[in-house]
């Protein structure tokens, strides 16, 4: 995933928790925000320290992108989002991770099929 396609600052991200709606499931909440002529989504993480060491936050990150990679053809353009990781994905391999955010994408009707 390319640095362009991400939400990298704390203003952009406080906008998106203000203004966003937000969908959740058991392992991920997702915060979205229509961002009009927007040619590409973009996605910012977070991933809090009582979810594990540096290690195990970056390899939940490091899935949760690849996640967003493989499903950037049928995820809205238009769109900033902020993926929020709860406790149980520490226990979960990339396979689940990515299946749990399908499942809240289609919660929240911005992926198409």
């Amino acid at each position: 995933m390319k640095k362009a396609y991400r939400v990298k600052k704390n203003e952009e991200f406080q906008a998106i928790f203000k203004s966003g709606e937000s969908f959740a499931n058991r392992q991920l909440v997702i915060y979205s925000l229509k961002k009009e002529g927007q040619s590409h989504f973009r996605v910012g993480f977070s991933v809090g320290k009582k979810i594990g060491n540096a290690v195990t936050r970056n390899q939940i990150k490091r899935y949760l992108r690849q996640a967003f990679t493989d499903l950037e053809p049928y995820i809205k353009p238009d769109y900033d989002y902020i993926i929020i990781a709860r406790m149980p994905t520490r226990e979960m391999g990339y396979h689940d991770i990515k299946s749990s955010l399908q499942h809240v994408l289609k919660k929240t009707k911005k992926i198409r099929h």
